[in-house]
């Protein structure tokens, strides 16, 4: 894996062994993001065996649950690997979340801890511009003070970037910053570098993850494709978007 240039970002989320509520936010939209521990491992297997030429990809999981630290880290060590933590901070030592010492010890193993917000919003775009500053300059400083040393990478929560959001994000310190965008190219916005990334649901087949890291055309512009959808119904549905979510989610399987 590197990082720069041109090279794909997956995306995931949480790792649970039986029950998606261990780890992370509990919500049916939520657990749309979440993968079954066997359901992880096979994703895994699948980039392994990706010939050492394709290899262009980077890993990011958000929310900062606790599965990155019971579940995850030490799967992507087996390969020689590590990842991007991004963590909202408000939920820091609470259940089903990273503690600090956890934290510490992530960091201290190779693994790069990021900003995904204080309270992770719901519709972060929609912020104040006072709001969005506060939000990450508080994730931030936590985060700083937690691990003792500078705090310069996030991820925008749930997806909802503007370059308002950018630019809050720059005024606290932070020089790159994921989306949920499904684009290979980096581009500088509001002071930051700009980076997408293709999301993997639980609905996901390993094979996917594989043809998005072996960047495949046609997986990724079906990706482009779905997000864009998904972004016009957040456009149109507004702050009901997440209750049509979960409703949704709700009617059905948690995990196929």
């Amino acid at each position: 894996m590197i990082d720069g240039g041109y090279h794909v970002t997956l995306l995931f989320h949480d790792v649970f062994a039986k029950d998606p509520r261990e780890s992370g936010f509990r919500s049916p939209a939520a657990d749309r993001y979440k993968l079954s521990l066997a359901q992880f491992e096979q994703h895994l297997a699948a980039l392994q065996r990706l010939p050492d030429t394709a290899r262009l990809f980077s890993l990011t999981f958000d929310d900062g649950g606790v599965s990155y630290y019971t579940r995850i880290a030490d799967r992507l060590e087996r390969l020689g690997w590590r990842a991007r933590c991004f963590v909202a901070t408000n939920f820091i030592d609470r259940p089903g979340f990273l503690t600090r010492r956890q934290l510490r010890e992530l960091d201290a193993r190779g693994h790069q801890i990021g900003a995904h917000s204080a309270s992770h919003p719901t519709r972060m775009s929609a912020c104040s511009p006072d709001v969005l500053r506060a939000e990450w300059r508080l994730s931030v400083a936590v985060l700083q003070d937690i691990l003792g040393r500078p705090v310069q990478c996030a991820s925008v929560p749930g997806g909802y970037y503007s370059t308002a959001v950018a630019e809050a994000a720059t005024s606290a310190g932070i020089r790159t910053l994921f989306t949920s965008e499904p684009v290979t190219r980096p581009r500088l916005d509001g002071g930051c570098a700009i980076h997408g990334r293709f999301a993997i649901r639980s609905h996901d087949t390993p094979s996917l993850s594989a043809r998005l890291a072996g960047r495949e055309p046609w997986a990724r512009w079906h990706a482009w494709t779905d997000w864009n959808a998904k972004a016009f119904c957040k456009l149109m549905l507004g702050s009901s978007y997440m209750r049509v979510a979960d409703w949704f989610m709700a009617g059905r399987p948690a995990h196929s």
